[in-house]
């Protein structure tokens, strides 16, 4: 069998689990600062290793639309990573990060199945079972919505943007459209940190000591993740890369059983199984 068709997966299954384990730092390290404070510096950490790459790599300049594509995909995925560490530090990481990853994946998979035809009977019932997954995950003992859940739809929405635009981007150097989508990324929570004024919520002593070393270090890991998804996307079909590397909350779920003993009830485990088995049916159907 040529390896030709597996490059795709296996770039998607690596990005999975650069994204899981930087979601996990991410919504643990963000508990200890301003959220928006917090992933402005791993903006800024991501774009300070791209910049390096660039330098080492001398890859050719992207054109004027793959550059705006990209830097488009880099708010939204930007403002949507702070909303999602959110979702993250006051919720269950076991089920926000489902709930953002069916919502980010389904999206772009609906769009190609506008574009390109209607989907078959197996993707079809990876959206059924997608959505029963996310019905039981957000299903409250107590009639309530779990805390965090609206966080992680509303990340889902923006993730989604960033996939799409991404796409847009074609076959530019895989490495300016990470180093892009970074910058705009770093834009779009500096911006909004200027706005919310939220920089003088922070004393100094917690960005010196505890803040930027983990969120250089959770920037420099999701820019691996970014770069990975990139290469996917480029050298196969977008939902597929979209659906697979959407599987990252399987790791986010596990670092967080193992690191933090997070229990759920029986419902809400089998709608985290529900939401993570349907993402390979809605990308192989």
């Amino acid at each position: 069998m040529s390896s030709a068709p597996l490059a795709p997966a296996a770039y998607s299954l690596a990005a999975v689990l650069a994204w899981g384990t930087s979601d996990f730092l991410g919504g643990y390290a963000s508990r200890r600062a301003n959220v928006f404070v917090f992933t402005a510096i791993v903006n800024a950490g991501g774009l300070l290793m791209m910049t390096a790459l660039l330098g080492a790599t001398h890859a050719p300049l992207p054109s004027a639309r793959s550059a705006l594509w990209a830097l488009a995909g880099g708010v939204s995925g930007g403002a949507s990573l702070a909303v999602f560490y959110r979702a993250l530090s006051t919720g269950k990481m076991g089920l926000a990060a489902p709930v953002a990853a069916v919502l980010s994946a389904a999206i772009p998979t609906l769009f190609s199945m506008i574009t390109e035809g209607l989907p078959g009977p197996v993707r079809s019932l990876g959206f059924v079972l997608a959505v029963v997954g996310l019905w039981l995950i957000t299903r409250s003992e107590d009639g309530g919505t779990p805390e965090g859940i609206e966080l992680a739809i509303l990340a889902g929405l923006g993730f989604a943007g960033f996939y799409l635009c991404v796409r847009q981007g074609g076959d530019a150097s895989v490495f300016w459209i990470a180093s892009l989508t970074r910058a705009g990324g770093l834009l779009a929570t500096v911006a909004i940190v200027l706005v919310l004024r939220a920089l003088g919520q922070v004393p100094l002593r917690d960005l010196t000591s505890a803040v930027v070393p983990w969120a250089v270090l959770i920037g420099c890991i999701d820019s691996l993740g970014t770069i990975l998804f990139v290469r996917a996307s480029q050298s196969g079909r977008l939902d597929e890369a979209v659906v697979l590397s959407s599987l990252y909350p399987a790791i986010t779920v596990l670092l967080a059983r193992l690191f933090l003993k997070e229990h759920f009830t029986r419902w809400k485990m089998a709608g985290i199984v529900a939401a993570l088995a349907a993402v390979p049916m809605i990308a192989r159907g």
